[in-house]
């Protein structure tokens, strides 16, 4: 079947949290807010972080994933606190290969939400939901090797490092090489 008439929501929910796509207008705006609180902690990791984005860039890249997202292309979450509505941060099915199936998930989180267990919660809906409903025989998380956060996640849901990739990528900033750590998590 052509992934393009595949049924897929537009929200999962978790015992404290809701992921849903990035559709609303407005989304770029707490989206942002977030990249700014979190500047400091997202740069070291990310290339999109090395330079805080204006509002309006951050609105183009949630309508472009929401495009993506109907496309099949890629499944990027915003996640909230179902009590407060608080932005929690991100998350996504992406590097789809529908002929495997696979796919990789990639997350960031707001920095004054850390340390609580949301993306872990985050990840592991993402995760069933890939497995499960969208029949994925393959999904890994990549990271950097000495991301010892980032790493903790795929560990704790019972992904298997499947190796460490050396010199397999640039550092966030584009100045050295980094090793990449590959989880996967298979059917």
């Amino acid at each position: 079947m052509n992934p393009i008439l595949m049924e897929v929501p537009t929200q999962l929910e978790t015992e404290r949290l809701i992921l849903r796509a990035p559709l609303r207008s407005g989304d770029g705006e707490i989206v942002n807010q977030a990249i700014k609180a979190s500047y400091q902690e997202l740069k070291a990791w990310l290339p999109f972080a090395q330079t805080l984005p204006a509002v309006e860039e951050t609105e183009i890249n949630l309508r472009e994933a929401h495009i993506n997202f109907l496309k099949r292309e890629n499944f990027r979450f915003l996640i909230f606190h179902k009590v407060s509505n608080d932005f929690i941060g991100t998350t996504s099915l992406q590097s789809i290969d529908w002929d495997i199936p696979k796919c990789e998930i990639g997350y960031w989180i707001n920095t004054k939400f850390s340390g609580q267990g949301y993306m872990t919660e985050a990840v592991k809906k993402l995760t069933e939901f890939g497995m499960e409903q969208l029949q994925f025989k393959r999904i890994e998380i990549r990271c950097e090797s000495t991301n010892t956060r980032s790493r903790s996640i795929p560990e704790k849901l019972g992904f298997s490092l499947e190796g460490i990739l050396k010199n397999d990528d640039l550092s966030a900033d584009g100045t050295r090489l980094t090793d990449t750590c590959v989880y996967a998590k298979t059917s």
